[in-house]
């Protein structure tokens, strides 16, 4: 295994220029292989398909997930000339309720 799959969290989808389903098929996928929480997380342009993810989860796929917190920040990135941009940022927490047993 290589050292960047170590130290990569294994709650985390980070969106970016792939199709949308490509990530809605991610975190269908952590949320089947037992991940009780997990994160969208998104900056720039992607933001907006960060948003259409969890919307897509929420109201075609997993009706019963939760939003549990909505994180938005500033990243300062230095461009190949060694000019400072800021970029916006934002993360997005999903819990699935376990089934209480009746």
């Amino acid at each position: 295994m290589s050292e960047q799959s170590k130290d990569r969290p294994r709650d985390l989808v980070v969106v970016g220029a792939k199709p949308t389903m490509n990530y809605v098929v991610a975190c269908l996928t952590l949320f089947n292989a037992g991940a009780p929480k997990i994160r969208v997380r998104a900056r720039g342009r992607h933001i907006s398909k960060a948003v259409d993810v969890v919307e897509m989860l929420r109201r075609v796929f997993l009706k019963d997930v939760v939003v549990d917190d909505v994180a938005l920040g500033t990243e300062v990135l230095i461009d190949r000339n060694g000019k400072e941009a800021n970029v916006s940022i934002i993360e997005i927490r999903l819990t699935k309720p376990e089934l209480l047993p009746e």
